[in-house]
């Protein structure tokens, strides 16, 4: 197998036919591109140049050995260059999921301030229902997502806490809870609780106004989610509910990172 060096060294003097400007180019004394093309035309068994003391030609198999090299070799240094972009740059695209219509209203302002620090990125915002989270995530379909905390699994990163807000309880609208100004977490002991993990949000407020539970959420669902058979009642003594972003430990790229802190400038400014 031929080195990077050999194929740099071979690829330049090929265009130039000349060991002095090859040497200007790859940033080497003219004495080493001689040394290498020496070395590799002993690896190889016959001379890859016609040298003369005016000239440098190709000979037959080092024009046969280019012609097979060059288009090769601009692929995988292209491909190296689009892989170094992805991890390290700051432009192309970044997809970014929500699960609730008000983390899509703050993803709106940080992806405009994001656009505004690096105009070569592209933004492109989309609706995630929980159950598509971890497995849109998982497979790229998204970069990274708002969601509400806790998500947890070894393969992903969960960015700073973004908003914090009060827990309350979805009942339905005819429960006696529903009279109530408030419920304490022991009170839940007493009802069915849903989990909306594994289902849209509105099917498991469709399940509450049904009858079928209650299901805890965040203070905005009053605002977001208004229904004439759910109620909303405050949730005493409980842990606040928490947002922030999430991503794949294997799509922790620079535009991801440039993302999350332009997310907590942006809710810094609030």
């Amino acid at each position: 197998m031929l080195e990077r060096h050999e194929l740099e060294a071979f690829l330049t003097l090929t265009e130039e036919l000349h060991f002095g400007r090859t040497a200007e180019r790859l940033h080497v004394s003219t004495a080493r591109i001689s040394q290498t093309i020496a070395k590799l035309e002993r690896r190889i068994g016959v001379p890859l140049f016609h040298r003369t003391s005016r000239r440098v030609e190709l000979s037959p198999v080092g024009r046969d050995l280019y012609e097979e090299l060059r288009p090769a070799w601009t692929r995988i240094t292209t491909a190296v260059a689009r892989a170094v972009e992805a991890g390290r740059g700051l432009s192309g695209r970044l997809r970014v999921a929500f699960t609730d219509p008000a983390a899509g209203q703050l993803l709106v302002g940080v992806a405009q301030a994001f656009r505004d620090r690096h105009p070569d990125c592209d933004v492109q915002l989309r609706e995630a229902q929980m159950p598509d989270v971890l497995p849109w995530l998982r497979s790229g379909t998204v970069d990274l997502a708002l969601t509400c905390h806790p998500l947890r699994a070894e393969d992903l990163v969960v960015g700073p806490v973004l908003v914090r807000e009060a827990r309350m309880l979805a009942v339905p609208a005819g429960h006696p809870f529903a009279h109530r100004e408030a419920v304490s977490v022991t009170d839940l002991a007493r009802v069915a609780v849903l989990r909306a993990e594994t289902m849209t949000f509105n099917e498991a407020l469709t399940l509450v106004g049904a009858g079928e539970g209650v299901l805890t959420v965040g203070a905005h669902a009053r605002r977001y989610f208004a229904r004439p058979d759910v109620a909303y009642v405050r949730l005493t003594d409980a842990e606040p509910v928490e947002w922030g972003l999430v991503w794949h430990t294997g799509g922790a790229t620079a535009r991801v990172r440039a993302f999350g802190d332009t997310a907590v400038d942006v809710v810094r400014a609030l």
